[in-house]
């Protein structure tokens, strides 16, 4: 009897490959081609088996904090270094400079940052009070303005 194609991407080194195309920043779509499978196969197999779906999960985090470290980087803004060093024939170094570059902060990842990190506060209709909490303002406001006494508290 022969073996199903999905078991060799079940091994060690097919889980690690696939980890590895998930890491270098591949869609499902993409990786699913280098298996030489559908993409639909992929996804049923991804539910099927515990190991690739957890595989494509680990490949996914590690690519996916790095984005997030350069986003947040690039909204605060920073400074790097560039070293310029320079030899003689003999290989002693003659001359190093340092150049400091700043970068200014992002406006733009700023945003976006916020946005999605903070959409209660950040998003294009911010919510600082739930509609509860609202909705008992407003009546709290209401009864204090009409004079009646009422024992609810804001």
């Amino acid at each position: 009897m022969a073996r199903g194609k999905y078991e060799k991407w079940l091994e060690p080194d097919g889980l690690l490959q696939i980890e590895a195309w998930a890491h270098d920043g591949l869609t499902d779509e993409q990786i699913s081609q280098n298996m030489g499978i559908s993409y639909s196969t992929l996804r049923v197999w991804r539910d099927k088996y515990s190991a690739l779906s957890a595989a494509l999960k680990k490949g996914k985090d590690v690519v996916d904090i790095q984005a997030e470290n350069a986003l947040l980087k690039r909204a605060l803004g920073y400074t790097s270094e560039d070293v310029k060093e320079t030899y003689d024939s003999d290989g002693n170094l003659t001359t190093r400079v340092i150049t400091r570059k700043t970068v200014p902060p992002d406006v733009t990842a700023g945003i976006f940052w916020l946005k999605n990190r903070r959409p209660d506060k950040w998003g294009d209709k911010p919510t600082d009070k739930t509609e509860s909490e609202e909705k008992q303002s407003i009546v709290f406001q209401i009864v204090a303005a009409s004079g009646v006494q009422s024992n609810e508290k804001e």
